[in-house]
């Protein structure tokens, strides 16, 4: 994904965006996008981070998939993680369908946020979502790990021609988001608000979004068929 791109022009995501404290005072971007980074990274770290974020979105990305994977296909031993109670292992996929509508919430908020320059808003929203999809993934990968997959209840008919099309979809979704999630994050990161107009990051977050969207969507939809409808 190309990184240094100038737009000759600001992205309607961003042109109004820049005045945006609680109390109403000014932030600068560099307080905005890069404060929390900077508190916690050397400087020589930011310099290399900022210089390379296609590579990390790759390394972020390849491991992260890496897992998922590992997990489907019992590269993970169940050895390896503590067991939880029967009882807690069937809350998961109700807890993620919960976790899954409030990461549609937040990705709308944060969307509606950045259409009327409210940065700050934005930025927690987009890192909620993001957490919110880090929990999720967690849970699902540890139920995944000690369970396995969930079988279809439903007729073998709907099975082949309405789920698995379904599922297929949902788990292609969620699997191309995750480098353009990565990469914005990487982008809003790494540099302050008035350089984000010289990159990617408006273009790439809206694709992020869009695509986060329908796959957590669709997730609920694979959820409902396999616990409530049928």
């Amino acid at each position: 994904m190309p990184v240094g791109v100038t737009d000759r022009s600001p992205d309607p995501f961003l042109a109004q965006a820049g005045d945006d404290s609680d109390d109403g005072s000014t932030l600068s971007g560099d307080a905005i996008d890069t404060r929390f980074f900077s508190a916690f990274v050397p400087f020589d770290m930011q310099n290399w981070a900022r210089n390379n974020v296609p590579l990390l979105t790759a390394v972020l990305s390849v491991v992260s998939l890496a897992l998922v994977f590992g997990a489907v296909g019992g590269v993970i031993p169940d050895a390896l993680l503590p067991r939880a109670s029967d009882a807690v292992l069937a809350a998961i996929p109700h807890l993620n369908a919960a976790i899954s509508a409030a990461a549609i919430a937040t990705i709308v908020l944060g969307w509606r946020a950045i259409s009327r320059g409210e940065v700050r808003r934005h930025r927690r929203f987009m890192l909620a979502s993001f957490g919110l999809f880090t929990a999720f993934l967690v849970g699902y990968l540890y139920r995944l790990v000690l369970v396995g997959t969930a079988e279809f209840p439903g007729p073998e008919a709907v099975y082949t021609f309405v789920y698995l099309p379904f599922l297929g979809i949902h788990v292609l979704l969620a699997i191309v988001c995750i480098p353009f999630v990565f990469y914005a994050l990487l982008l809003a990161a790494t540099r302050p608000y008035e350089e984000l107009y010289h990159t990617r990051h408006a273009q790439v977050g809206l694709v992020a979004a869009v695509l986060w969207l329908i796959s957590f969507a669709m997730g609920i939809g694979v959820y409902l068929m396999l616990h409530h409808v049928f």
